[in-house]
């Protein structure tokens, strides 16, 4: 009954858009906020992702803290999050296994912190990592979740309820279903403090912004970099603009991200995909008031994250330019900074020759896009991600991320390669040789290596001619 009514009234409209009838006369729709810009937020996240079948726990944060503990991480990191960011809003996953539990008692404690001090939280349920199809893993655990959350925290104007993340399972009939039942079972919650996912990967929400079932709730898009290799930002806008159709006004990116650790220069727009795409997005959410949640806002070892931990325990930004560009489209700036140099360092792939086989290329990799001092580097599948983007430059330097340089943990055979900060120093120095050889500047006698049957990576004794030693990579 419920699809037959919305096809109905859908209809209906349509006949008075072409003026061929007159339109039944029905309620007004439930009016909703005047965008939502208010909302300036970050996702914190699990390390693991949200997708966990056992408790979620945002970086920073440990099952075995008690209330107190977790209120005091939560307060510092929170206000981190203002102070360095400039955000008021936090995005925390919930799942059955966190949610009337022992982790329940002591997670509560960074609902209660950023409440308290200001902040929205946006709850959201994610499924767990064993089937990820896109729905819910146990309905009457759902359930029951969802009713300890709204007991707890129905009442607090603070606390927004996000139904779930990423329903790709689902129809948009069976998402409207799903959605439309849990807003009947909790009606005394307002619902412009309810946020219904978009259909698919939260990427379209035109459907459920049609829903009559769903008016006066809020809709949450995602919306991610990856997804395209446009270089412009019309063409990002082009992307974008049909997933909102004319609902831009209610809906809030709870998710969306780019790359901050790999030295990126977001103030500049043009021919390079990610910063084209934080381009367009950040004016698409100013122009239409829309609120941004940032993927994420503190994830250990994610290389999108907008900060990580400083030394002294605090939080330090991650990509200057991207957050300046962030906070353009939260409206806390008024002019948007831009530049002319380079979107990206300079650098390239650096091509193992004898793993490179058959139609697919392995490249010199820094795992997880980490910038961690002293991260092993390997090889892995080209991707062409920051990661793996290396500048072999006249000093002799082999530098990623523009101020990182991949350095002999040694000058011995068996040694592996590691991330450093760039020095300058002669320990961080190569030659290369006119038949691919990257030896070791301080021994010439040692050459970058990888496994012959495997894509490991050490220093090894040069051997002319053998592949296990020669890469590709574009001169500088």
């Amino acid at each position: 009954m419920r699809s037959t009514t919305r096809t109905a009234a859908l209809a209906a409209a349509a006949l008075l858009v072409l003026g061929l009838g007159q339109a039944p006369a029905t309620a007004s729709p439930a009016v909703g906020p005047a965008g939502t810009a208010e909302f300036r937020g970050v996702n914190w996240a699990d390390p693991r992702d949200n997708y966990a079948d056992d408790e979620v726990v945002p970086s920073g944060l440990s099952t075995a803290d008690d209330y107190r503990t977790t209120y005091a991480k939560a307060s510092s990191t929170v206000l981190e999050f203002r102070h360095e960011v400039g955000a008021n809003t936090v995005r925390l996953p919930i799942n059955p296994s966190s949610v009337g539990t022992a982790w329940w008692d002591s997670y509560r404690a960074a609902i209660d912190a950023a409440t308290r001090h200001g902040f929205k939280v946006v709850l959201s349920y994610w499924e767990a990592d064993d089937a990820k199809d896109g729905r819910v893993d146990d309905p009457a655990a759902f359930d029951a979740m969802w009713d300890t959350v709204v007991a707890a925290y129905g009442k607090n104007p603070k606390v927004y309820f996000e139904i779930m993340n990423e329903p790709f399972g689902y129809s948009l009939d069976s998402w409207v279903d799903l959605t439309s039942t849990w807003l009947d079972d909790h009606a005394d919650v307002p619902r412009q403090r309810v946020i219904v996912s978009g259909t698919g990967y939260n990427d379209d929400v035109t459907g459920v912004g049609a829903a009559p079932e769903l008016d006066g709730t809020l809709l949450s898009l995602h919306f991610y970099g990856f997804w395209a290799d446009h270089t412009t930002e019309e063409e990002w806008k082009a992307n974008l603009l049909p997933r909102l159709g004319d609902v831009g006004w209610r809906t809030l990116v709870t998710e969306a991200g780019s790359p901050m650790t790999t030295g990126l220069n977001y103030a500049n727009h043009s021919g390079n995909v990610s910063t084209a795409y934080l381009g367009a997005l950040t004016e698409v959410a100013r122009d239409q008031g829309m609120g941004l949640v940032y993927w994420p806002g503190l994830r250990t070892g994610d290389s999108y994250t907008l900060t990580e931990v400083a030394p002294d325990g605090g939080l330090q930004v991650t990509n200057t330019s991207g957050l300046e560009q962030i906070r353009w489209g939260w409206g806390l700036r008024k002019d948007e900074v831009l530049n002319d140099l380079p979107p990206a360092p300079p650098g390239g792939p650096v091509v193992s020759v004898h793993h490179s086989t058959g139609g697919s290329e392995i490249c010199l990799d820094v795992p997880g896009a980490s910038t961690a001092v002293g991260t092993t580097l390997g090889l892995w599948n080209c991707n062409g991600g920051g990661n793996q983007s290396f500048d072999v430059n006249a000093a002799g330097e082999l530098r990623v991320y523009g101020d990182m340089c991949a350095a002999p943990a040694s000058p011995t055979a068996g040694a592996g390669v590691v991330l450093q900060d760039c020095t300058g120093g002669a320990d961080q120095r190569w030659v290369a040789g006119a038949d691919g050889t990257l030896a070791v500047g301080t021994d010439p006698s040692l050459c970058l290596a990888t496994s012959a049957s495997s894509w490991s990576l050490a220093l090894a004794a040069c051997a002319p001619g053998d592949t296990t030693q020669q890469w590709r990579w574009a001169p500088a």
